[in-house]
């Protein structure tokens, strides 16, 4: 009889529970975003800039207008959590139903319909990488990716699994000015800012 992984999953939700309860503690006290990993916390200094925020300003705005009344894309808090995988992350722009908003704590990774992220300057390693790895974990069946570092983006669907774990197995590239289609629903990339 082994109690090895018993021992290891309560090592592992004790880690997880220590760094959640360090990123809580530093959420008003320094600047920039905290998320969770398998790796660890990741911290993005920078806070967003304005580039940024318009985009995501400019894709919850078009996406609101394809989508169900009942639909949204929530760009607010608060964070995705998966807390038996040892994840938490914030997407930029959540596609969700509002009815699944309602409710104590963080979202249900499961609920969500897509998950959009905008490539900060700072930590683009962090959109590319870890969330392209992180969203199937999570079961999170559609991720964006909008890059205003060179006007061009992806995005990843159909989750099937692989021997380093859940991936997508469909990825569409983009470059701004085309149409794409995140789930059901075609918006314009027309107009989304570049950084200088």
């Amino acid at each position: 009889m082994s109690i090895a992984p018993d021992d290891a999953r309560r090592d592992t939700q004790h880690l997880y529970r220590t760094m959640r309860e360090f990123v809580q503690s530093m959420d008003d006290t320094l600047p920039g975003k905290f998320e969770i990993t398998k790796e660890g916390i990741v911290h993005d200094m920078m806070s967003p800039v304005k580039q940024h925020e318009l985009t995501a300003l400019r894709l919850r705005k078009r996406l609101e207008g394809v989508m169900p009344d009942e639909l949204v894309a929530h760009t607010g808090t608060p964070d995705v959590e998966d807390a038996p995988e040892g994840v938490m992350r914030h997407p930029d722009v959540m596609l969700i139903s509002e009815a699944d908003m309602e409710g104590d704590g963080s979202f249900d990774p499961r609920t969500l319909i897509a998950a959009i992220e905008i490539v900060s300057r700072s930590n683009p390693d962090n959109d590319w990488v870890g969330k392209m790895r992180d969203y199937p974990l999570l079961g999170i069946p559609v991720y964006a990716i909008f890059d205003p570092r060179t006007g061009t983006g992806a995005v990843l669907s159909d989750i099937h699994p692989t021997p380093a774990g859940p991936r997508y197995a469909t990825r569409k590239d983009f470059v701004y000015g085309e149409d794409v289609t995140i789930a059901e629903w075609t918006i314009s990339t027309d107009s989304l800012p570049r950084y200088p």
